[in-house]
């Protein structure tokens, strides 16, 4: 197969990187490689097939990525899938500290990228959490026992704007900044916004 074209579009974002240079460069011809459509989306390089979302590259301060958009669905031989946090859903990535870690598992990747367009090509979707299934914090869940004004409120939110305060509410480990983020977003949920609505 040949390669696909670079967009000048997403240029800015390999040319602003400080960090993971080069490791970007070869996910880059990696990606394109496999007859990807480079586009600008999140503000980070997403590609595509033939419209559906397949990969992301992304940089944290430890690691870059490959990020499957439906990598939950990807078989995993080597077992080399990560689950960012326990609340992502679909999202899979595989994570490199070294250009010459990917250009070693360079066959492996483009395994993986070949199913993850099969799973887009099959129509295959992800079984999200219903919001019932999520485990609401305890921090939480005994200022909506205390308060049966901000338990409807929340309830009357959209299962995405519930899920994202749920979410937001888990993440840190210590108590004491959970209940913190309970006590400054709790007018919001009384004023039935989500947590990025102004």
């Amino acid at each position: 197969m040949t390669g696909s074209e670079m967009n000048p579009k997403v240029d800015f974002f390999f040319n602003k990187a400080s960090q993971w240079k080069e490791e970007y460069g070869k996910l880059r011809t990696i990606l394109l490689g496999c007859q990807l459509t480079e586009e600008l989306k999140w503000g980070v390089p997403c590609y595509t097939f033939q419209g559906g979302n397949i990969a992301l590259i992304h940089g944290f301060k430890e690691y870059c990525a490959i990020m499957f958009v439906k990598g939950s669905l990807l078989p995993d031989p080597q077992g080399i899938l990560i689950q960012q946090t326990k609340n992502v859903q679909a999202g899979r990535q595989i994570r490199f500290t070294t250009v010459q870690e990917i250009a070693d598992r360079e066959a492996t990747i483009k395994d993986y990228i070949y199913n993850a367009i099969e799973v887009e090509t099959a129509g295959l979707e992800v079984d999200y959490k219903k919001d019932t299934e999520y485990e609401i914090p305890e921090e939480f869940q005994t200022k909506l026992d205390e308060n049966p004004d901000l338990q409807a409120a929340f309830e009357a939110l959209t299962p995405g704007r519930k899920r994202q305060y749920i979410t937001y509410f888990t993440d840190p480990k210590q108590s004491k900044t959970r209940t913190a983020r309970v006590e400054k977003y709790t007018p919001h949920i009384l004023n039935g916004k989500g947590l990025s609505d102004d």
